[in-house]
């Protein structure tokens, strides 16, 4: 257990923290020339071509120091703060952080963050100052930014380039000489904490875990202490660039398990792995649930292959526990699943997922948030509202709470006054404005979440060009004035289209809607009414004309007399 060192690594998103593993596996010789590629631990498509990370990634690396060799767990982590959740997993597995800041860029809303989640975990925390060879860096004011931040010595901070290698055996060192050891007893019973979960079309489910106690052996019956489940221990091993199988994970190792899981509910991140044999009195605290944040719809776009998309579903929820779903239908679109997403882009990166990875075509429906809804003839029972058709009746209706989330925004000083309109034209209230440094801003907002569903982010980065940085926690429900909207086509309410919102917006949104639909909708035989609706008031109509059949069609070439002469003929039928 001395020698091994389990650490993640944590940044805002964009500051270098796929590349640094590159680097630190490139140095230790873990893999080989061949085998290094950009981001060589982001094994999916999508993460290579936006350049992000979206799933943490682990693996094992042995490195001889002083004539020791240690061997160093690595867990690398998503910046976005839509994945957030699998970084607060990551450092549940974990005894130490390098925490990256970009010296071009300094300290942004996501590092705080991650930073304040390891320190929640009593991580020992190593700043690095990366991309320090870029000719826009400024190291010492980001490293007084640091020690503001922390509140460490300047002299702990290290300098490195994930780019040219510079700094990466400091790292290594300090790696070594800061991180504690794990600590566990080796002869307790079997306690170990699943922090992570894949599908493997050939193998089932595989749990990653650490074991904080105890030891497990290949063979052994073991049990998941919250769902219940027991399997038999078919193959485990340690995560290196291939799973490498060993015979028994002492106290301290991260490894994985291979049991043979075929159903999804049996595995849960967060759950503790025991033996049969000798099985740990409790499972392990202090793992908290994912909270979804945004809600959508997912149709398929055949209705036949409603099945074919459950089981997409499932398997992806495998890979990326922080999904949740729920059967739902609609008279519109069919049947089809209410889905839970962290954020925008999480969303956007699930429906990209079932294209790509089970070639589903799917439809998705207004991105919305979830609400409490309180009745006359019983106030204090809560309803949770996720979609807006839910709503019940004006006249029944007491009270309508909506999530509130506290938004920490660093920027230019430059920007704050443009910034400050766009949050305030959505509702928010500021709190407080602390200046970081002479130019750079920290403004807290409170906002109501359903406001920064749409396009709060990129018009954030579009007025700041590109310099603000985001971040956001729920702090909890406020009573609100909020209407549902209903959309008809021909006097039919479209459940899809239904939408909550501030009394005060509806109008406004109801008018966009119908005006995009009129260019949408494709013209018939007849007129299509298109009108938005607040309860049996119509606040808002568009009409896509019918088409009309051209009778002047066939009097082509010649003189225009004879369409006029066509034309007035056809008049007077029309009059008679």
């Amino acid at each position: 257990m001395e020698l091994i060192r389990n650490f993640c690594i944590i940044a805002h998103i964009d500051h270098g923290k796929s590349t640094l593993a590159d680097r630190l596996l490139e140095t230790i010789k873990t893999i080989t020339s061949r085998e290094l590629q950009a981001q060589t631990l982001d094994d999916m498509d999508i993460e290579r071509e936006r350049g992000i990370t979206i799933k943490s990634h682990a693996i094992q690396m042995s490195h001889v120091h002083k004539e020791k060799t240690y061997t160093l767990n690595l867990i690398d982590t998503p910046g976005h703060v839509d994945f957030s959740y699998e970084v607060s997993r990551s450092i549940a597995a974990c005894e130490g952080a390098l925490l990256i800041v970009d010296a071009a860029q300094g300290i942004q809303a996501q590092t705080i963050s991650n930073l304040y989640l390891a320190l929640e975990h009593d991580l020992e925390i190593i700043p690095i100052l990366n991309k320090i060879d870029l000719p826009s860096a400024m190291p010492e004011e980001v490293k007084d930014q640091i020690v503001d931040l922390i509140g460490c010595n300047r002299d702990d901070i290290l300098s490195a380039s994930g780019k040219t290698g510079q700094g990466i055996d400091e790292i290594l060192e300090a790696v070594i000489n800061r991180v504690p050891a794990p600590i566990g007893d080796p002869n307790a019973p079997l306690q170990a904490l699943v922090f992570d979960s894949v599908f493997d079309s050939y193998r089932g489910i595989l749990a990653y875990f650490k074991v904080i106690n105890g030891e497990l052996n290949k063979g052994d019956r073991v049990k998941f202490v919250n769902t219940g489940s027991e399997y038999g221990a078919e193959e485990i091993g340690v995560l290196k660039l291939k799973k490498e199988p060993r015979k028994s994970l002492k106290t301290g190792d991260v490894g994985y398990i291979v049991s043979g899981i075929k159903t999804a509910s049996e595995v849960k991140v967060g759950d503790t792995l025991t033996t049969i044999a000798n099985p740990c009195k409790e499972g392990i605290q202090g793992f908290e649930d994912v909270k979804p944040m945004v809600f959508a719809g997912i149709y398929p776009v055949d209705t036949d292959e409603y099945e074919e998309l459950r089981d997409a579903m499932e398997k992806l929820q495998l890979n990326d526990a922080s999904l949740t779903f729920e059967p739902e239908s609609s008279a519109a679109l069919g049947f089809g699943f209410r889905c839970g997403f962290l954020g925008m882009l999480h969303m956007e990166i699930i429906q990209e997922r079932l294209e790509r990875e089970f070639d589903m075509s799917v439809i998705t429906t207004v991105p919305n948030v979830s609400y409490h809804a309180f009745l006359n003839k019983n106030p204090d029972e809560l309803i949770l509202i996720n979609n807006p058709s839910d709503l019940p009746e004006t006249t029944l209706l007491n009270r309508v709470e909506e999530p509130y989330i506290k938004a920490q925004i660093i920027t230019k000083s430059d920007y704050v006054g443009s910034i400050m309109n766009l949050c305030i034209n959505k509702r928010g209230e500021l709190q407080n404005q602390i200046y970081l440094t002479t130019d750079r801003v920290e403004l807290t907002f409170h906002i109501p979440l359903a406001e920064i569903v749409f396009d709060f982010y990129d018009r954030l980065k579009t007025i700041s060009r590109g310099y603000a940085s985001f971040d956001y926690f729920p702090f909890g429900y406020q009573e609100s004035s909020l209407v549902k909207m209903d959309l008809l086509l021909n006097g039919d309410q479209v459940d899809a289209l239904s939408a909550l919102i501030h009394k005060d917006k509806a109008y406004d949104l109801g008018k966009r809607i119908c005006l995009k639909l009129r260019e949408l909708l494709p013209r018939q035989q007849f007129d299509i009414a298109i009108q938005a609706a607040i309860g049996a008031k119509i606040i808002s109509r568009e009409t896509v004309k019918a088409l009309r059949k051209d009778v002047t069609a066939k009097c082509y070439g010649g003189d225009i007399s004879r369409k006029r002469n066509y034309l007035k003929n056809r008049k007077k039928e029309r009059r008679k």
